[in-house]
């Protein structure tokens, strides 16, 4: 299996970078992760623009992904699901993708074309902090899934 997390994010080294590191290295022990992070002029000058603009750009950017796999975003107004029904969500894909939005968030039409929509909670949280709930729960969720004791 392989997991997929697509971010509208400029890459750089944060005090995140060791947990997602860790959490990352934990995940390898059930499946292929690969951690995507797109900011590019295109999303800069789109989201000085305003809202409408740069939840074009984050569909655009995301777009050439969706059609590998099972795609679930991440949004407030999307689904709370437990644990357990995360690790289900996970269970018998062969790729999964999530993706997390900028800080404008998605359009409507892109949540559309996804398989799933999501929420990690109904609090707001920086990308960053999504980023390692995210982390967390897809290795619950496959500790879940394999009868591994961390879940306990």
């Amino acid at each position: 299996m392989k997991v997929s997390i697509y971010s509208i994010a400029k890459p750089e080294k944060s005090l995140y970078s060791p947990l997602y590191k860790e959490l990352q290295k934990m995940i390898s022990k059930f499946s292929q992760l690969e951690d995507i992070e797109i900011f590019n002029k295109k999303i800069h000058q789109a989201q000085v623009e305003g809202m409408a603009s740069a939840q074009a750009a984050y569909s655009e950017a995301f777009s050439p992904y969706l059609s590998k796999g099972y795609n679930i975003a991440l949004h407030p107004d999307g689904k709370l699901i437990d644990s357990f029904k995360f690790g289900k969500l996970l269970g018998d894909k062969i790729t999964v993708n999530f993706y997390i939005g900028g800080a404008y968030g998605f359009e409507d039409g892109f949540l559309k074309q996804c398989d799933q929509v999501i929420s990690l909670s109904e609090l707001t949280m920086s990308h960053k902090i999504a980023k390692a709930v995210l982390l967390e729960q897809v290795f619950r969720g496959f500790a879940i899934n394999h009868n591994h004791p961390y879940h306990k």
